[in-house]
C-alpha cells in the first residue's frame, strides 16, 4: 500500500485547490458525507440515508469493494445508467469507463478503502457521432461496512453536457487522492506500457555527453551517388 507518503511523494495543502461551483451535486454529497463522519475516522455505509442526499441521488452512486481493485455497484442514480443505456446496478464500476483507464480507476477505488482516502475526478468522455462533449466530476469517499472495515463507498458523478447517443464511456483527464488528514497527495500515474521504464532526470552533464555522442556519431548522413 503506498497512499502517497510511502513512495515519497509530495504533499500538498488541500487549500490550494478551489471547489468547482458547477457540479453542485459532488459539493452536496461531500458535505452530507462530512457531516456524517463527524469525530469518526470514517462513516458508516449503514449511517447512510438518502434523504440527506435528495438533490443529488440521481448522481450517486455506492460501490462496495469485492476485491482488489474491483467494485461493484450497489445502488446508481439514474445519470450512470444514462451513460451506458442500461440499468448499471451489478456491474463493476470500470464499465464505466473507456478500456485504457479501467486499470486506473480500479486503483483510485482501491486506495480510497486502503488508505482510506477520498477521490476526486475530472472526466471527458469518448466523441462521436451523436456523442457531444461531456465533461464531469467524480466523487469517491470511503465508508466502513457493518463489520468495521472500509469496503464501502460512497460516490457522486456531475456532469456538464449532453450524454446524447450510448453508451458513453469515461476518460480520466486528472485525478488526484486527498488523505483523510487533509493533505492531498499525486497519485501514481499508470506505467509505459511493455518495457518501458521511467524517464530519468535529465541532468547537464547528460545532455553534454549526449552532445559529444551526436558528435561522433550523427544520425542521418548524406550519400551521394554517382551517375
Amino acid at each position: 500500500m503506498w497512499c502517497g507518503v510511502e513512495r515519497g511523494r509530495n504533499v500538498i495543502e488541500m487549500s490550494r485547490f478551489h471547489k468547482d461551483n458547477r457540479f453542485p451535486e459532488i459539493a452536496e454529497v461531500e458535505a452530507y458525507w462530512t457531516a456524517l463522519r463527524g469525530a469518526r475516522a470514517v462513516p458508516a455505509r449503514i449511517d447512510i440515508d438518502p434523504r440527506g442526499i435528495e438533490g443529488a441521488l440521481s448522481h450517486t452512486f455506492l460501490l462496495e469493494r469485492v476485491a482488489p481493485g474491483v467494485g461493484r455497484l450497489r445502488l446508481a442514480g439514474m445519470h450512470l445508467n444514462d451513460l451506458l443505456g442500461m440499468e448499471v446496478r451489478g456491474m463493476p464500476l470500470s464499465a464505466l469507463f473507456a478500456p485504457q483507464h479501467r486499470a486506473r480507476i480500479a486503483d483510485l477505488m482501491e486506495q480510497v478503502c486502503a488508505c482510506p482516502a477520498i477521490a476526486d475526478l475530472t472526466l471527458t468522455a469518448e466523441r462521436g457521432i451523436g456523442k457531444p462533449a461531456l465533461e464531469a466530476r467524480m466523487k469517491m469517499l470511503p465508508l466502513t461496512d457493518s463489520q468495521g472495515r472500509v469496503t464501502r463507498i460512497l460516490g457522486c458523478l456531475s456532469m456538464l453536457g449532453h450524454v446524447g447517443r450510448a453508451p458513453r464511456r469515461l476518460m480520466i483527464a486528472s485525478d488526484r487522492l486527498t488523505l483523510l488528514d487533509g493533505r492531498v497527495v499525486q497519485a501514481p500515474q499508470p506505467e509505459a506500457a511493455g518495457f518501458a521504464e521511467p524517464a530519468q532526470p535529465f541532468e547537464r552533464a547528460d545532455r553534454r555527453h549526449l552532445q559529444d555522442v551526436a558528435d561522433k556519431h550523427p544520425y542521418l548522413r548524406l550519400i551521394k551517388s554517382e551517375g
